[in-house]
């Protein structure tokens, strides 16, 4: 499947203007242009995985976590099969106590091997495609770390954050603010 724009023809020669109609001016001259169409494939999100086919990919999930790997297979619902994935865990900077980041110090990131993996289409939030010149450079401001400890510290990092919004959610509660279903709905 190639990429379309809008000066191009569908499928079968759909789309551009119109041959000028029977009795049309001498010299060439025609009517007002026929507004193009686009071809039906430019809408189908499914389709345009057939350009990725066989190309590595970086996966985002709907649950945070990161993966690539190689697109193999697909289906009409953007169910995804990549064969030799990694699931890449980062581990950002620590914030200083204004909330900013600590652009001292450098974030630790670590490459688990997956295997093949299958991804349901409705849990992919975004994907692109890896360029390999770059691949195999360090992502910018992290430096690569064995995994149990990349794995343990975002473990530590999640259950703070976690810690730390149920904290907020109960200051904002004890002054009158509700925070999402924790209410009961009043009819």
């Amino acid at each position: 499947m190639e990429n379309l724009t809008i000066s191009d023809s569908g499928p079968r020669g759909g789309g551009g203007a119109a041959p000028p109609p029977a009795g049309s001016a001498p010299g060439g001259l025609q009517g007002p242009p026929v507004p193009q169409q686009l071809p039906p494939q430019m809408f189908t999100t499914a389709a345009q995985l057939l350009d990725l086919t066989d190309k590595k990919l970086m996966v985002a999930l709907r649950d945070g976590r990161k993966l690539i790997g190689i697109l193999r297979s697909w289906d009409q619902f953007a169910n995804l099969v990549l064969q030799s994935t990694i699931e890449r865990v980062f581990v950002p900077p620590p914030q200083k106590e204004d909330g900013t980041i600590d652009t001292t110090q450098r974030g630790l990131y670590a490459d688990i091997p997956r295997g093949i993996f299958l991804v349901r289409g409705e849990n992919v939030l975004l994907l692109g495609e890896i360029d390999l010149d770059k691949d195999d450079e360090p992502p910018a401001g992290y430096d690569a770390a064995e995994a149990a400890v990349v794995q343990k510290l975002a473990r530590e990092r999640k259950e703070a954050e976690k810690a730390k919004s149920k904290a907020r959610i109960g200051r904002l509660n004890a002054i009158g603010f509700e925070g999402e279903h924790m209410g009961d709905v009043l009819l």
